[in-house]
C-alpha cells in the first residue's frame, strides 16, 4: 500500500488486542513465523525517502504514511533500527507520519535527542481495543511530548468510557473498527454509539472504518461477509464525526520553508471510495485505483 511504511516486520503479543492479529494470521497463512521481527531491506526502510525518475519523491508532501502496520515502532527489538528510522522521518517534514503502538510506556526513552515537544509531522496513536487498555495506555500517551495525538478502538472488543481523556483537547482523532482474523471477536454497535456520542460531546473526530466480520445490532448477530462490505456498512451507519480543525498539520519542505497549500497533496476519491469507512483518513486514488 502507498500510504504505509514498515521499516520492519514482526511483533510479539502483549495484549487482548493482538489475540487475532491480521499480520500474525497473514504470516501464519505463508509459513512465515510472525514473531520474527527483522528489518526490511534498505528499499523498503528508505522508502519515504525514494525519487522517482524526475528526482521528485514518490511520496508527496501532505501524504500520510502509516507506520509499522505490520509490527510495532517502539517494539524493543526494533532498538538498533529506529534512531536511522528517526532520521528519514526527520529528513521529510513535509510529509505526516502516524505511529501506532501498544507499548506507550516505552515511548519517552526511544524518543531522538532533539525531539523537544513534539514533530510537526508525526501523530501517536495508542490502540485501546477495550477499557483496560484504555485505562492503562492513553494517560502515559496524554503525557507524552506529541503534537498531534490520537487513540485507535480497533479491534474493539469491548465497550468504552473515554470521555475524561478527551476533555483537554490533547486526543484529536479515534479510529474504531471491528475484528477480522482467526476467530474474530463480534462488534455490538451499541458500542461504537458511544464513542461517537462521546467524541462529538468533546469534538474530537472518530472514523468507523469497518464492521468486522461480525456485527451485533440491536440484539441481532450478522456475518459482514467482506472487508469491502464491511467498509460501506460502517460508512452508511454514520457514526463517524468530523471535528472542527483545531490542530493543523505545519508541514514544511525539507529545506525549512513553509511549503503554499496548493502544493500539498489533496486525496482524490471516486467510484467505491465515495462509500468506504476509512475515506476521512485515506491518501485517497493512487494510480488510479484503491489500495
Amino acid at each position: 500500500m502507498h500510504d504505509t511504511w514498515n521499516p520492519w516486520h514482526g511483533c510479539r503479543r502483549v495484549s487482548e488486542g493482538c489475540d487475532n492479529c491480521f499480520m500474525m494470521f497473514q504470516d501464519a497463512s505463508r509459513g512465515v513465523d510472525g514473531e520474527l521481527i527483522r528489518r526490511v531491506g534498505d528499499d523498503g526502510f528508505r522508502y519515504p525517502l525514494a525519487v522517482d525518475r524526475t528526482g521528485a519523491y514518490k511520496v508527496r508532501a501532505g501524504e500520510m504514511l502509516r507506520v509499522c502496520m505490520t509490527s510495532d515502532f517502539f517494539l524493543r527489538q526494533a532498538d538498533p533500527w529506529r534512531e536511522e528510522a528517526w532520521d528519514i522521518i526527520r529528513a521529510r517534514p513535509d510529509v505526516k507520519f502516524f505511529l501506532l503502538t501498544k507499548r506507550p510506556h516505552r515511548v519517552a526513552r526511544c524518543l531522538p535527542s532533539d525531539w523537544g515537544d513534539g514533530w510537526d509531522n508525526v501523530m501517536l496513536s495508542v490502540s485501546i481495543e477495550n477499557q483496560r487498555r484504555t485505562d492503562q495506555r492513553l494517560p502515559v500517551l496524554l503525557d507524552l511530548p506529541f503534537t498531534h495525538k490520537g487513540a485507535m478502538a480497533a479491534p474493539l472488543i469491548g465497550p468504552i468510557e473515554l470521555g475524561r481523556y478527551l476533555s483537554d483537547g490533547q486526543i484529536e482523532q479515534l479510529i474504531v473498527g471491528g475484528e477480522n482474523y482467526g476467530g474474530a471477536r463480534p462488534l455490538d454497535v451499541d458500542w461504537v454509539r458511544s464513542l461517537r456520542a462521546q467524541c462529538e460531546q468533546a469534538d474530537v473526530s472518530m472514523t468507523f472504518i469497518e464492521t468486522g466480520s461480525t456485527l451485533i445490532k440491536d440484539g441481532r448477530t450478522y456475518r459482514m461477509g467482506s472487508k469491502r462490505n464491511q467498509s460501506v456498512q460502517a460508512h452508511r451507519s454514520g457514526l463517524s464525526y468530523t471535528a472542527q480543525d483545531r490542530r493543523p498539520w505545519r508541514l514544511r519542505a525539507p529545506l525549512g520553508w513553509e511549503i503554499p497549500a496548493v502544493e500539498l497533496h489533496v486525496p482524490q476519491f471516486d467510484g467505491d471510495c465515495l462509500n468506504c469507512g476509512s475515506r476521512p483518513i485515506c491518501n485517497g486514488l493512487y494510480r488510479g485505483r484503491c489500495t
